[in-house]
């Protein structure tokens, strides 16, 4: 029936369950903002896989004709993005983050740009200042959205810097020919030109509940970003520091950026190990190849160790597929499609 009503229940992986009630071919992810559920969500269109659930019990459906980005494999497997998921039954979702989580309203706030600074031939080192009476919670690995003065589109970045370091932001930002944003901090962008950001956004963050277990990090290109703010937050916790590896790289030595950022922290933390890899045209002390063949027998010592990758997709898929093989849990390898922005 169209207006049948089901009982759909989330369990967050703090322990904490809600149920809300869904009509049949109402959105879940409508039916939970309206009961006030804080789940994680940006987009509602089914591109940006931040509303993510596992179907634990119960059928549902994605709505007819609706284009999501889950693979048909992850589809079979019980994977649903909840904007486009429509409840056929009663039914129950596991979250793969804690009921605190969503809670983290995203907002529009202003913010002054403090310097522009080439790191590397094509990354810019973008530091931000909230303007006054702005404030911006989000969680390392997260990323905001800003508007492109000028060019009236948005682009997406995760922030490089930590709470603990506001009201400034760092980001950092791949130069693209044609680019908007790359066009206007290449062209026009001026010290103290006020942007205008939107989030937090995404379920891609540090999970506080496995601070303590092993870390392994791996990055490709600008999805150092989000990667460094976690390493940092990890810093700025009291007590011990877990073990922490870090795979970075890039496509040839003279587009590398950040090093520098990278042996402070091991400097910083003993526990860090960092692997710089290039894909071409290596130099002393670079591994040659991907940062996922840089991943080898032995790193993986632990069954609670926890993984965090960040880069293109291909990366992640084959960093998933060598870490499951070195025994990292499925479930403890946490990922985000880091795509450059024009």
């Amino acid at each position: 029936m169209k207006d049948a009503m089901h009982q759909v229940t989330v369990n967050f992986a703090d322990g904490v369950s809600r149920s809300f009630s869904v009509a049949g071919e109402a959105s879940i992810l409508d039916a939970a903002i309206e009961a006030e559920i804080p789940l994680l969500y940006q987009c509602r269109s089914g591109g940006c896989s931040s509303c993510i659930a596992q179907l634990a019990e119960g059928e549902a459906r994605t709505r007819p004709g609706a284009s999501s980005s889950l693979l048909a494999s992850e589809y079979a497997a019980g994977q649903r993005l909840l904007c486009l998921c429509q409840a056929q039954s009663d039914c129950t979702f596991t979250l793969p983050y804690g009921s605190e989580v969503g809670s983290s309203v995203a907002r529009e706030v202003h913010a002054f740009i403090d310097s522009i600074e080439r790191i590397a031939v094509n990354v810019v080192r973008l530091t931000l200042e909230l303007a006054d009476d702005d404030w911006l919670e989000f969680r390392p690995g997260q990323f905001v959205q800003i508007e492109v003065p000028g060019y009236g589109v948005l682009r997406s970045y995760s922030p490089s810097s930590t709470l603990a370091d506001l009201p400034r932001l760092q980001l950092l930002v791949r130069l693209l020919p044609g680019g908007a944003m790359s066009s206007y901090l290449e062209e026009k962008a001026q010290v103290e030109d006020v942007l205008t950001l939107r989030g937090p956004y995404g379920a891609f963050f540090l999970r506080e509940e496995h601070k303590r277990a092993p870390h392994i990090f791996v990055a490709g290109g600008t999805g150092l970003a989000p990667i460094l703010s976690m390493i940092d937050t990890l810093r700025q916790c009291g007590g011990k520091k877990p073990p922490m590896l870090l795979s970075f790289g890039c496509a040839t030595p003279e587009v590398l950026f950040g090093l520098d950022d990278i042996e402070l922290r091991q400097q910083w933390l003993p526990t860090l190990e960092a692997r710089i890899c290039v894909d071409r045209e290596p130099t002393e002390g670079l591994h040659h190849g991907s940062p996922v063949s840089a991943l080898r027998e032995g790193d993986v010592v632990s069954p609670d160790t926890v993984a965090y990758l960040c880069g293109p997709q291909p990366m992640i898929n084959a960093a998933t597929a060598r870490l499951i093989e070195l025994g990292v849990a499925a479930e403890n390898i946490f990922s985000e499609q880091f795509v450059a922005s024009h």
